[in-house]
């Protein structure tokens, strides 16, 4: 999928009984402040293995949703990974849990959101599921539904609305 101009109240409005909304404040971090695309996903804790893994593969049309449990402690995304990301044409990422290296991250064509930022970076010990449902912020984060974020905030949808 493309990334595309939307807003997520216009598909809020539009489609009120498709979405299901995150119930979590995220913040913006990269230079792409709206995105949207199939859900792949990663379940860790403070080891970021899988999403620098996931970062090599093609992303055209993908976001990967990151579940790091809430951690403050280490940063599941920082410039290096974000650039891989990048060069594989991935739509965004969304964590909850940390990034660090902000100042890059934002000048990337690459969305980003996530709880916040700490400078840590994680120990790589290969652990952590890959495309398993996860849940936070009041949502089921399922491997093949569809996202939208954009500075309003997080929606879910089985099936593409754009």
């Amino acid at each position: 999928m493309a990334t595309a101009n939307f807003t997520t109240p216009d598909l809020c409005d539009d489609h009120p009984n498709k979405v299901q909304v995150v119930e979590l404040d995220l913040t913006n971090y990269g230079a792409r402040k709206s995105f949207c695309g199939e859900i792949v996903t990663v379940k860790c804790f403070e080891d970021n293995s899988l999403v620098k893994e996931q970062a090599n593969h093609n992303g055209k049309g993908k976001v990967l949703v990151v579940d790091g449990g809430g951690s403050s402690r280490r940063a599941l995304l920082g410039d290096m990974i974000a650039e891989n990301f990048v060069k594989n044409e991935w739509e965004g990422i969304i964590i909850f849990g940390r990034i660090r290296d902000v100042d890059v991250i934002a000048t990337l064509d690459f969305g980003v959101q996530a709880l916040g930022t700490v400078p840590i970076k994680t120990e790589k010990r290969g652990l952590g599921d890959l495309n398993v449902p996860v849940h936070f912020g009041g949502i089921d984060f399922q491997p093949g539904d569809y996202v939208y974020a954009d500075n309003n905030g997080t929606l879910v949808a089985k099936s593409p609305l754009l």
